[in-house]
Order: structure tokens, then C-alpha cells, then sequence
């Protein structure tokens, strides 16, 4: 499965090399708009249609949820309207892989008028996502991709419509890696991927950021999602003797390391550090008794961290749901939302009653919009960073999962 969805991610990103992106020989002139990649025309009375796509389904459900929870309630708090046009959110699961995000852009992607999509929450979509959409002319604004590679500065031009208001893992795995080595005077570290530009791409950049501190790292290993069995790759790390084995997987995985690595001998007292994709009710059920004083790394979601507007968005989200956030990454995509409207009302125009909006003047609008957001400052860089990071550690303690409540459990414990 692993090398399959490899294989697929490797033919859809070498696909963009035969694509053509960039404006057309000659602008488009639609109404009183003029634009090189297009004009979306929104007929007087017609809804404004936007996407998403998230993981809707699976073990990963939550992450997903609570980032479209996050952009409907900015969209509630826009009254659903935009221009004075109905908005109309269109939203595809992604399954958080490859092949999901290849189906759900395409479907996007053939939605008439569509403007924009928002998400999504899993690199493994945004790195085969952005291209497809951007191809005809789409913006996307990310929620939780934080893959290093989505805003590097050499990304290929097929991801120049990508913005993200989630941070870059060169950030996190910095943090991670201070973490392990300052706070747990770890001197010998193992890593576990499992093939996604998320977890991948984060475990290079901590191991690197580790060795720079003086640290060793004795092996990167890797697994597929869908592995069960974790016992040979256990066993092995064991012989190491890592003082931390550092595995920021998604939740099925996660859970059978962290389940096994109890019963494996040798590894009693080599600490467990898990990523950005656990902060879960689900990650509780699938560990079990096993997930007490399990430790993930997580950019700071406290609200004393986030923008000035988060605890009244907190009491939104309580209201709307009956529940607080099931995961961390709602402010993102509140902000992705908010940072959408901001843009759309910068270069709409509107002329009998039909309002005409600009595909690339849409771009350049969200890359210039700067506003206090509910996670913090969004401003997007050059290349589509747009969020802050701060950095955190949260570590699991209780094993019900009723008790999930971010802050209490998983509680904070560094910084």
C-alpha cells in the first residue's frame, strides 16, 4: 500500500511537469473585468460557490471535522453571504492520501464557478491537490498542510495558487528537535515515517535539526499506514537503544506503535513522541490504556497563544457542535475562510446586479491580505506561508476517551 501510494503521488507531482501553468497568450475581458487566468461570473441571485476538502472518513475523521467546523462558523459569521450572493460550500472527503486528494481536486475542479477551495488538513492531499487546481486557475488556501516542500522556495509554478495559514514543519521539526535534546537530554534518537510528505518530509528535517544540536539519530525508519504489525520494526529499534523514538504518523499507525512499543523489551525507557496529526478523541480509543503520558509535539493552541478573537470563537464552536474542538487546526481554517471573503471583496466587482471575480487578481489578493487573525497574524510570504508558529508539547492523561478535552487532556507540559 505504502509503495503504491508512493508510486501514485510520484506520477501525479511528475504530471505537473507537462502541464502548462502561467496566463494564457491573452487575457480574458469578461464584463468589467479583465484577468490572465480567468473570470468567475456570479449571475445577480446566483450562490458563490467555494470548496473544501478534508478527511471526512477513517481513523483521521477528526482532524478534518474540526477544520471544516472552523470555516463554516467564519462563513456563519459572514452570514453566509458574500457580495450579497448565498454562499454555497461544496465539500469533498480526501481521505488524507494521495488518491484521495487526486479525486476530490478533480471533482473540484469541474465544479462550475467555483472560486476557491479551502484545505486541506493532510499534506499527502495538498502536494497532488494544489497543481490540479491551480491548472485551472484555482486558489488554494491550506488549513493544515505543513509540509516543507508546498511553500518552499523553489516549489514549481504549479503551486503558485497554494497559500497555507498553517506554519511550515521546517518550524516544527526545529522545535521537536530542541525538545528531545534540551528538555529530554536525549542524546540518541530513532525516527518512523510513513511515506507521506507530511510525516516524511518532518522526520528529515527534525532528524537534521537533532544532529545540529549534537545529537545522533540512529536510523529513520518507515511504515505503511495500514501496517498492523509492528513488532520486527520494534524489536529492531530496540537493539539501538534510542533514548526517544520520534514517530509523527497519523493516528492508525501511531496507535499500533505506541500499543506495541509497551510490550516490546528493551524499550522501557525510550520516550514516545508523536506529531501535529494525534491530537484526537480517536488517537485515545485507538491506544487505549497505552496513550497515558504519550507525548506530542503541536504548534501552542492555548488560548492564550492564539489571536485576541479565539476564546470567542471557542464559545461559537461549543455552541454550534455541543462540543469543544476535536482537534487543533479549527483557527487555520477559520482564518482561511475570513482570509478568502477578505480577498474576494478586494477585487470583485459587481455591475447589474452580476458580480465578476478575477482568477489571478483572486491570487494576488490573498498573498497581499494581512489581517489579526483568530489563530494570529496571517500575512503570506512569497512563496504562501501565511501563518506563526509557537511551539508546544502536549502529552495524553487519561485513557477514556470522553475525557478528551484539548488543554486538560491532551494538557500542555512544555513550554
Amino acid at each position: 500500500m505504502l509503495h503504491r501510494m508512493l508510486a501514485l503521488l510520484t506520477m501525479a507531482v511528475a504530471g505537473v511537469g507537462a502541464m502548462v501553468f502561467g496566463p494564457p497568450a491573452h487575457a480574458v475581458q469578461v464584463g468589467p473585468v479583465n484577468d490572465e487566468l480567468g473570470v468567475v461570473t456570479i449571475a445577480k441571485g446566483a450562490p458563490i460557490t467555494v470548496g473544501g476538502m478534508w478527511v471526512l472518513s477513517g481513523a483521521d475523521t477528526a482532524l478534518g471535522t474540526d477544520s471544516k467546523r472552523g470555516a463554516e462558523i467564519a462563513f456563519k459569521n459572514a452570514g453566509n453571504k458574500i457580495l450579497g450572493h448565498p454562499l454555497k460550500f461544496t465539500v469533498e472527503d480526501d481521505q488524507c492520501n494521495a488518491e484521495g486528494g487526486l479525486a476530490a481536486a478533480t471533482k473540484l475542479a469541474s465544479v462550475p464557478n467555483i472560486v476557491a477551495v479551502l484545505g486541506s488538513a493532510c499534506s499527502s492531499v495538498c502536494t497532488p491537490a494544489a497543481p490540479i487546481l491551480w491548472k485551472q486557475g484555482i486558489s488554494e488556501l491550506g488549513t493544515a498542510c505543513s509540509a516543507p516542500s508546498l511553500t518552499a522556495a523553489d516549489r514549481k509554478p504549479a503551486y503558485d495558487g497554494f497559500v497555507r495559514t498553517i506554519y511550515s514543519d521546517i518550524e516544527q521539526g526545529a522545535a521537536d528537535a530542541k525538545y528531545m535534546s534540551n528538555v529530554l537530554k536525549a542524546k540518541k534518537i530513532v525516527t518512523v515515517h510513513d511515506g507521506s510528505p507530511y510525516a516524511q518530509q518532518l522526520t528529515v528535517v527534525t532528524a537534521n535539526s537533532f544532529t545540529k544540536l549534537g545529537g545522533q539519530v540512529l536510523s529513520q525508519e518507515a511504515v505503511a499506514p495500514t501496517d498492523v504489525d509492528m513488532h520486527p520494526l520494534l524489536t529492531r529499534v530496540a537493539t539501538e537503544k534510542p533514548d526517544a523514538l520520534y514517530f509523527p504518523v497519523f493516528v492508525a499507525a501511531a496507535a499500533q506503535i505506541l500499543r506495541q512499543a509497551k510490550e516490546t523489551p528493551g524499550l522501557e525507557k525510550t520516550a514516545l513522541i508523536g506529531g501535529g496529526s494525534l491530537m484526537a478523541p480517536d488517537m485515545i480509543k485507538a491506544a487505549g490504556a497505552a496513550v497515558v503520558g504519550f507525548r506530542i509535539a503541536y504548534p501552542d493552541v492555548s488560548p492564550e497563544a492564539m489571536g485576541k478573537t479565539y476564546p470567542k470563537f471557542l464559545e461559537e464552536y461549543k455552541k454550534a457542535y455541543g462540543e469543544g474542538p476535536i482537534s487543533g487546526f479549527h483557527a487555520q481554517a477559520y482564518d482561511a475562510a475570513e482570509l478568502l471573503i477578505k480577498a474576494i471583496d478586494k477585487v470583485a466587482k459587481t455591475e447589474g446586479g452580476t458580480t465578476y471575480i478575477g482568477r489571478k487578481a483572486l491570487r494576488d489578493a490573498i498573498f497581499a491580505t494581512k489581517f489579526d487573525g483568530t489563530s494570529g497574524p496571517i500575512a503570506c510570504d512569497a512563496h504562501g506561508e501565511c501563518g506563526e508558529f509557537k511551539p508546544a508539547v502536549y502529552e495524553y492523561t487519561n485513557a477514556d476517551p470522553a475525557t478528551f478535552a484539548i488543554g486538560k487532556n491532551p494538557k500542555k507540559i512544555w513550554p
